[in-house]
Formats: C-alpha cells, structure tokens, sequence
C-alpha cells in the first residue's frame, strides 16, 4: 500500500504546482500519472489478497479519480472563449467504481472540482444523485442508499502541521419510486453529514477541514418484505393461542389481519374469511397495492385512524423468538399488533436449505404478553410486555450462569497451535521503465504451524509448507488434525488407581475442587478425572463433575491475526465445507474467526496473540529467560547458537519480491533489507546477525533462511504464549487460551476471584427502568480548563523574582483512580426502589462508608449564591449539558440548578457537605454493596509493584482497568459482519439488506461483499451499576483533595485544568514542597522523587492506590505553554 500512498502523493504534488504555474507540460504529466496510477490499482484490485486491502485500494482509486477531474478542470479549453455559466456538473462529477451481483449492488462517487465550502459541495451533489438514483429506480421498486463523505483534515500538533484523510457516514435509507429525491438527500445524506462534520471537529478538537475530496454513494437494491396468502402458523407458536390466523385464499392477509381485530369473533370461527366484512367495503384501501409491503403502513395507518406494530419470528435452535420489525411512531387508541410469519424458518447452522425462498403472511397478535412470554422466563401467569421493545430479562438466568464456562475455563486447553505465514510482496507489473512504481501485492508463499499438546508433549510437533498453495495446505492440514484429535477427544480413558494418598485426600476434602465452594451433607461426592490422561484431578460434587467437561475447541493463535494473517486465511476457509463465525471489531479486523469442521464436533477458533500481549514478538522474546518449546525443536545445539535463535530474526521482506528469490544462494546485501513501510534500514549489528544465522545454520538458498525464520518465529510465539498461560494459570487458575481477548480473560478472572468473597455472584437488572435510571447517571471524567495561563516564580527557579509574589505550578496526579473506586464498597444485587416513605426516612448523611446498603438517588439540587465564589474553579456534580454556540453534549462543572441528576449516595454527600442543597428526592434505588472487588484489585497492584519489565507492569495494570471497561460495555453499539457471496437466498445479500437491520455494504468483487448488521436483539448482560458507581466514586477522590486539602492547606490555589485524575494547580506565597515534606506520609506517593532531592522530601507510599502524585517528580517550572482545549491538559515546558 505504500506505493499507493507514494504516488496519490506525488500527483497532489504536481497539481499544487500546476496550481501555481500553470504549465501545459504539468498538465499533461499530471493526467499521464492519474491513468498509470488508476491502471495500477485496479490491477492490483484483481490480485489483492485480503479484504482490507481490497478497501484501502478502493479508497485509493476515489483519490486518484478526485485529483485526475481536478486537472482536467484546469485544462484549458478555447482559451475561454464563449465561456458558458458555471453548473453543477462543472463543480462536481459523478464517477461508477464498483459494483456486485450484476449491478443489484454499487457504488459511485461525487468528486469535488470546485467547492471549499461542505453545504455548497453537497447542494450540488443533490442534482447528481438525484440524476443516477432516478435512472436506477427506473429498473427497481426500491433502494437502500448511504453516504460517504470524504476530506482532508489538518491539526497542529507539537508545531508541526498533520494531514489525514477521514470519512463521515450516514445511515442506510430506503428510497421509493415516489419520493421526493431532492428532500431525502437533504434530510438523509445533506443535513446529516453537515451536522455529523460539526460534531467530529469539535469532539476531535483541533481537526478542522481543509480539502473536500468527495461523497462515496452506496447503493443497495432494496426488495421490501411482502406478505400474502396463508401460510400455517408454527407448531410451538400455534399451541399458544396467542394469535389469529385468517386462512384467506388472496393476497390480502394484512387486510383480513387487521379485520380480526377490529371485528372480534370466537376462536372457533376467526380463522375464516366468512366471519368478517368485505374488507374493500370496511377499509379505505385507497393507493394500498397488495401483497402488503412495510413501506404501506403508515399510509394505511392514516387512512384508517390505526397505529400498527409489526413482529417477525426469529427461529433459535428449536425455539422462537418475537422481534420488533415495524413500530408505529403515533401509538393511537385502536393500536393493532401484527406477526408476519413465514413458510419456512431454518436454525443459523441449517445449510441445507440456504436457497429456498420465503414466503410471508400477516397474522394478529391476540395477546402479546403471552406470545413472548417464553422468551422472558418460564414462570406462568399473564406479564405486561412493552410492545415497542419486548424488553425482557433473565431474572432467574444471573451472572452466575458464568459459573460453568469458567470453571471449565480452570482445566488448560489440551490443543493449542500456533502458526504464521510469510509473503512474496509481488509488484503489480514488471518494472520496465524507469518512472514505472510498483504495488505489492501479498501473496503467501509459505506456512508454518506448532501443536501444542498440554498433557502429553510427544503429541506435540512443527510442520511447515512452502509453494503457491501454502494456505490451501494449511487449511488441510487443520481439517487433517481435526479427524485425528476428534479420536482422541473420543477414547475416554478411566481413571487411574488411586494411590493411598489420594484416597484419604478424597476422603478428608471438605471444598469441591471445582467450583471451591463446601460439601453438604446431602451433596453427593465423587471422584473426578481427566478423560484425556485417567489422573484423578479430585473430589467433586457430582453436578459440578458432570458440566466440567473437556471443550473441543482448538485455540490457533497469529501475532497480529485481526489485522494481516486472518485475511490471508479467510477467504481459503470459506472455500472449504463448513460455517464460519465472525467476531468483529468492524468490517475490516476481526477479533477472531471459527471455522467448524463439518461431520466432526472439532471447532478452530482463530486469535490474535497481540489481543493478549500487545507487543512486538521481539520485546516480548526478550522477557523469556527460559525457551522449552524453541529447545525441543533445537535440541542439539550448543549454548551460543542456540541464542541466536532466542530473539526475533531479520528477514528481507520488500526484497522477497519474486518467488526466484527463494532460489537465491546467498543472503542479500544489506541495502536489501531496507523496509518500505517503516522507511528503515537495518544496522550493522542486525546484518551481521542474519549473516550469522544463515553460516551457523547452513542454508543453501533463501528458501532455507525463510523457513527458519518462521519457525523460529513460531516457536517462539509458543515459548512466549505457553509461558503467559502458565503463569495466568497459576495466579488466577484459569486458562487465558479459553477467551478471545485480555479484557474478556480479566472479566473471567475478576469473576473466579469474586467466588473466594461472600459475594457469589452479580445481579443482573431485571427492571429496564432501572437499566436507564443507571444509564442516565453514567458520566465520564471531567477534562476543563479553569484559567488558561499561569506562570511561577519561586526560589527553586533561576529566574526567581523576590519583589513578585511567590507562585508555585504543581501538576499532581492520583495513582491509580479507578483502581481505588473499584475497591471501594460496590453494587452487587438486592437492587429495590424505595417507597414515599421509605424515601422520607433516608438520611443520606448519616450512613456509613461501610454500611452493607448503598444508594443511587434521582434529585434535584441547587448551589446557594453564597457559596458560588467557593466552587468557582471547580464546581461540584458536573453534568451532561449543551454549551452555549455548540450542538453537542459535553460533561460540564457549573453552578446551575441540577434537575433529575441521578448521582451516588456518596458523591452526594460529598456534595452536601460542601454546600450543595437538595430540593427534591425523585426516587431512590436501593442496593447491597460489599468491597467484592478489592481483593481482585489488590492482587494485580501486588503483581505490578513486583514486575520486572514493562510489559507486565502493562499487563496487571490492564487486568485491572480491562473489567471496569466490561462493566460499562455498550451493547447496544453490538453489530455483526457477514461476508456475503450470493445474492438470493435466505442468507443472501437481497435478503440481508431487504432487512430493518441492515447497516451498511461494502464492495469487494462481483460476487463478494461485506454487510455490516445491527443486533436485532440486545442482551443487558452486564452489571452497568458497577461501572456507573465507579465512575461516581472515582470523582470524589478529585474534589476530596481539591476542596478537604488543598483549600484549607494553602490560602491561595487556584486549579488551572483539570483531567479525569489530575489537577494543575497555581499556589502563592507557600512552600508547596515544605507542605508535601509534612504530609507525604497521609496524601503523597513521593516514590519518584530523587533520594537526594533538594527538597529533603522522603520516598514513601509507592503506587498506593489513590493518593497524590507530583507528575513532575520535584522538577520546577515557569510556565506551561497556553492550555489545550479538553480533553488533554496542558503539558509543562521545563524552563
């Protein structure tokens, strides 16, 4: 991609010059490298290996089209005679890129000739699109349609001026033949996008626009549900007696639905069409054609004085669920629910029947509340459903459901591989002149792969396959595994004798060794094992013993899967027999890929090692002191050759360019070595090293260097992994090989860690108004900027003025602030809102910070005047909040009355003591707290103050950090990526964006594309209370020292910024140093001092959780540069 990068560059270079000039010669030089340029990279869009390079291809060619109209519009033509008034088409043009599934599926873009100003540019995009989407509706009913924009943005950074490119995106709307094209654009594409612009420059601050590039248009043939004749009921939904289900011989089921309920008979006549009224004779039908499409029912709705809500059925193994496919915006009095069910429903994993079509019927939901009542929750008798959301939890289903996932997460995975590839960098065509640039194109030329067999390592081996079909190889080689470990998962051994020893251990076990927890008396205790080895592994209850079985799953890690290795394979593995899951972060990267191996019950989950330790393999190669994996496979040689191997090797990889260079019998000169993406060479040391390697190791040509250079990276990728395991296996006895990332490993762990407390297990809300009461009091970190220059003068500095007053800036920071707040007392269940009386008997100052209850209370508050010039630089419960002359929310810290302000019992009696006043209790939610999580917390402080290099440190601080990001997970952000390679069908791409949760579309080739979608079910599972309180608690930390220490230890301070856990202060006419040398020992972490610092300062209270930092360790300063806007405080410039 770099020659991409290169040329796009150079062309804008030429046209800044012709800009200038004006030169003919420019001119033509400029249009000859925007055709080589776009005859590159489609050339190199035929041959792109992965999907993320055929995207960054894409987008190159839009820049390349962009800059080739930006000179033809500066060609001169006629020297401007009869010059004609300048339109649309000359300050914009419309270009086709791409297109699948014979045209059902496009995109075009706008391309900017003229316009510096957004609304101009779009104004004049409108008559384009409104042009091609008109002559598109000509040949289709219906279409689904997104924007792109794209521009330069530039920032100043550290003086230097940055450029990127960056794109906004609208939201998919559907366009019917009759609508009018001139508002949608301006509602769905225009105003959005402008609106979309304002909020990224100010939330990103300091990117502001400098060049508009173009407006990428998505265009999606959109193929309406439509429901028609009868089709039965499904068994299991029939037996409910939830519905009505007209058997009408017609195309009008939506009609004969709607007359059920308005004309209501007994269950014994309602299914036939004799029991109701002509619906022509009874309905203002006026306009509706049938089948009945979606796109209808408003009108039907207004003709007829309805409000109508529409369900679909969504089949889960054997059951169903009901999903929202239609709501109403006006919910009216006559308000009619209706369930458009179809022929055939198939389960996610049914393949056979992939191609059948669908057939669709309207039926009326009789009683909702019975309808969905399964999938709520087992227990009988009529519930009160919301019918817009269907919300429903799992009241009885807790967080402890996690129990049985990670206790079988305490045995290791038996089988685990690691593996890598190595690519020619191939350019796109020979170099045949001297202004020819090449693109590389990655074509993989060889695999490598370990298994790693926990039990038994003469299980264990290293294969490796070099030659053109090496993925292809690969991919065998797994399905080839797949059979032989599947009879290995099968051979069930029984368990071994049990020596003297283990039988009077089993007999004298008072804990099961599998979930921990005690023995009852009516428990019955059995003897667990491995069914892989026969040991005896210890005594169990039974039940525990019966769900802790072996997973088939076979973790193969990449280091760095999500962003290169996985998209080399994942078109190879959709090739072969059987489904793949996709966990994505976008369309783009993946978090991991399964592929499941039909007729077998082995499933390969792909991962990415660096989601797990994210460094480079050579920094963490260089933490190992031991290399057991690497030395099996090097057994005989001695000490110094051995070493070489025990760090990542050098290898050539712009130089491996051509698959003769594999043949190559000498190891390429050092300028060889030279890597375009990084623009680097190497140093003697490294050259002289693979020098070393490739004698020592005596290979004949380069394919011999390559293949050890893999294995070795392989091998160590094992060594560094296997080591990571063992050591997470031994300090939170799970294994980290069972989860997909470090965040999910630490969520597991911080879960384990909670069963050892009193605290068993985490609520999760059943209420949804207790799901938004929490949400509502979700607030970020406060980043403001108080007073925006400061400068000192104390005797510490050498410009020191006695005749001015004596200023001091500190900058301090809280270690660790979130790690206090999480081991503070937290929400864990008993979650109750409080009556009128209960409420009128709380007195929130008088409970204790140990009391096992806690609050979080909806109030409104006021701060009297008198008290306004106190809070002045930092005033208390910040709150969401519009700024005047902005259009976006930001966390602000003012003075003004605080309505509705959902707040935790703590922070508000923080608050009250400070001077803030309550004017009203709305409501109270109650819970049960404890410090379930300080024992969690503490352990991985212990392990970060005993690290010994950075990326453990790194490590535990993550571990951390990773569970209070679980806790406030946004799932309703959730969405899934499918890679689609067939237009019809129930998992096709007509059938996928025909859906209401189709988000957006992405060309790859003719018959491939990516569809994002979003959830059409939302899981609340997980506790967002804990997040929300810890983000609570957290500030108080801030305003405690701000307001209960530095005011009334110094006279006169003044907070100039503050950020989430720091604060830079201005202080006068005190030693500040004397006052931390006094109460280090109570507020500081002096660790970073220097042991003879001038101020006499001693070293205490290192990495103590929650006390005060001075970032600049006793380093002084005159004046930090002019505060940036938030979110980033200012750094100090040492004088």
């Amino acid at each position: 991609m770099s020659f991409v990068v290169d040329l796009i560059k150079h062309i804008a270079a030429l046209l800044g010059i012709f800009r200038e000039k004006g030169n003919d010669e420019l001119l033509r030089e400029g249009l000859h490298e925007c055709t080589k340029a776009t005859r590159h990279i489609n050339y190199a869009l035929k041959n792109a290996s992965s999907v993320a390079e055929k995207q960054q291809l894409q987008a190159a060619l839009i820049n390349v089209k962009t800059l080739r109209q930006q000179f033809k519009l500066k060609q001169k033509k006629g020297a401007g005679l009869n010059k004609k008034k300048a339109t649309a088409c000359s300050r914009v043009k419309w270009e086709d890129l791409h297109s699948a599934f014979d045209s059902r599926v496009r995109t075009g873009v706008i391309i900017n000739l003229h316009h510096t100003d957004p609304k101009l540019f779009l104004n004049d995009c409108k008559a384009l699109f409104k042009r091609r989407i008109q002559n598109m509706l000509k040949k289709v009913d219906a279409l689904k349609v997104n924007g792109v924009f794209s521009g330069e943005f530039t920032i100043n950074k550290a003086d230097q001026v940055k450029t990127e490119l960056k794109y906004l995106n609208t939201k998919n709307g559907i366009i019917y033949k009759d609508y009018n094209l001139d508002n949608w654009f301006v509602n769905h594409i225009q105003n959005s996008l402008l609106v979309e612009l304002e909020e990224f420059q100010e939330k990103d601050s300091g990117w502001a626009l400098s060049e508009i590039k173009n407006l990428t248009v998505n265009i999606n043939k959109y193929n309406p549900l439509r429901a028609g004749t009868f089709i039965d009921l499904p068994t299991q939904i029939k037996r409910k007696e939830a519905c009505v289900n007209v058997q009408n011989s017609d195309d009008m089921c939506f009609a004969w639905a709607v007359l059920s309920y308005l004309y209501p008979v007994s269950s014994e006549v309602a299914k036939r069409t004799s029991s109701y009224p002509d619906p022509q004779k009874v309905l203002n039908l006026k306009g509706i054609q049938f089948p009945m499409t979606l796109k209808q029912i408003p009108r039907f709705e207004k003709q007829n004085n309805l409000s109508i809500n529409v369900y679909r059925l969504e089949q889960l193994n054997k059951s169903f669920n009901v999903i929202p496919t239609h709501l109403t915006k006006n919910k009216l009095e006559r308000h009619i629910n209706l369930l458009m069910i179809q022929d055939n429903y198939f389960s996610s994993d049914n393949e056979e029947q992939i191609f059948t079509p669908v057939k669709f019927h309207y039926v009326w939901i009789k009683n909702l509340s019975r309808l969905v009542s399964s999938q709520i929750n087992k227990k009988h008798g009529k519930k009160i459903i919301c019918d817009r959301c269907l919300h429903y939890f799992y009241d009885e289903d807790k967080l402890n459901l996690h129990l049985k996932d990670y206790f079988s997460f305490k045995t290791k995975v038996p089988f685990t591989i690691y593996a890598d590839s190595e690519c020619l960098l191939i350019p796109t065509e020979d170099n045949k002149t001297k202004n020819t640039q090449k693109y590389q194109s990655h074509i993989p030329f060889s695999v490598g792969y370990y298994v790693k067999c926990d039990y038994d390592d003469s299980l264990s081996f290293y294969k490796s396959y070099t030659g053109p079909d090496c993925i292809e190889w690969f991919v065998k080689e797994l399905f080839d595994f797949a059979e032989n470990v599947e009879t290995v998962f099968l051979c069930d051994l029984p368990m071994d004798m049990l020596t003297p020893e283990q039988t009077r251990a089993f007999l004298n076990s008072k804990l099961c060794h599998i979930c921990e927890s005690p023995f009852n008396t009516d428990d019955k205790k059995v003897r667990d094992h491995c069914h892989l080895t026969g040991r005896y592994r210890g005594a169990a209850h039974e039940k525990c013993n019966l769900n802790f079985q072996d997973k088939h799953i076979v973790p193969v890690l990449f280091h760095n899967f999500s962003s290169y290795d996985g998209h080399l394979l994942i078109k190879a593995l959709a090739e072969v027999e059987g489904s793949i899951d996709v966990l994505p972060v976008n369309k783009e990267k993946y978090i991991s890929v399964t592929k499941h191996v039909p007729g077998n019950f082995v499933q390969f989950r792909f991962l990415d090692s660096f989601r797990f330790m994210a460094s480079s393999l050579d920094t963490l190669a260089s933490n190992l002191s031991e290399y057991p994996i690497l030395k099996s496979e090097f057994p005989h040689l001695n000490e110094e050759h051995f070493n070489l191997l025990t760090r990542k090797g050098i290898f050539p990889y712009d130089f491996m360019d051509d698959w003769n260079k594999l043949n190559e019998t000498q190891l390429p000169p050092k300028p060889a070595f030279y890597n375009k993406l990084n623009d680097s060479y190497i140093n003697d040391k490294d050259y002289a090293h693979a020098k070393t390697v490739w004698n020592i190791f005596n290979c004949q040509n380069m394919r011999d260097y390559s293949e050890l250079y893999m294995k070795v990276d392989i091998l160590l990728l094992a060594d560094i992994f296997e080591q990571f395991r063992t050591t997470s296996h031994k300090t939170y006895c799970l294994d980290p090989a069972h989860t997909y990332t470090l965040p999910g490993y630490a969520w597991q762990c911080m879960l384990f860690q909670m069963r050892k407390s009193d605290i068993k297990k985490l609520e999760l809300l059943t209420d949804l108004d207790m799901v938004l009461f929490i949400e509502k009091g979700i607030r970020g970190g406060l980043s403001q900027c108080s007073k925006r220059y400061a400068e000192a003068n104390n005797k510490y500095i050498p410009s020191y003025d006695s005749s001015k007053d004596e200023t001091y800036l500190m900058y301090f920071d809280i270690n660790n602030q979130y790690g206090w707040a999480m081991s503070q007392y937290l929400p864990y269940g008993g979650f109750k809102w409080l009556n009128e009386n209960e409420i009128s008997n709380l007195n929130i100052q008088n409970i204790s910070n140990e009391s096992n209850k806690g609050y979080i209370l909806e109030v409104d508050l006021y701060i009297p005047s008198e008290v306004h010039d106190f809070f002045s630089d930092l005033p208390p419960c910040p709150e969401h909040d519009i700024p005047k002359g902005s259009k976006n929310s930001k966390l602000l810290a003012t003075l003004y009355d605080k309505k509705e302000y959902v707040v935790h019992y703590k922070n508000l009696q923080q608050a009250l003591a400070l001077g803030v006043r309550v004017r009203k209790i709305h409501r109270v939610l109650e819970f049960n707290q404890s410090p379930w999580l300080k024992s969690y917390i503490d352990l991985n402080t212990r392990l970060r103050q005993a690290s010994k290099n950075d990326f453990e440190k790194n490590l535990f601080k993550l571990m951390n950090n990773a569970v209070f990001g679980k806790t406030m997970e946004n799932i309703r952000k959730h969405s899934s990526v499918k890679l689609i390679t067939m237009w019809e069908g129930r998992y096709g791409a007509e059938s996928l964006i025909s859906r209401p949760e189709f988000k957006s579309s992405t060309i790859i080739n003719e018959n491939l594309i990516i569809i994002e979608l979003s959830k059409s079910e939302i899981y609340f599972n997980k506790p967002i209370y804990v997040g929300m309180c810890i983000l609570d608690l957290a500030k108080t930390t801030i305003y405690d020292f701000h307001y209960n220490y530095m005011k009334k230890t110094f006279s006169d301070c003044t907070v100039l910024y503050t950020d989430t856990d720091s604060l830079i202060y201005e202080i006068k006419n005190q030693d500040v140093y004397d006052v931390i040398k006094r109460d280090c020992s109570l507020y500081f972490d002096t660790s970073d001092y220097s042991p003879d610092n001038i101020y006499s300062i001693p070293l205490v209270n290192k990495k103590i959780l929650g006390m005060m930092k001075d970032e600049n360790s006793g380093r002084t300063y005159r004046a930090p540069p002019p505060p940036l806007q938030p979110p980033y405080p200012p750094p100090p410039k040492q004088s």
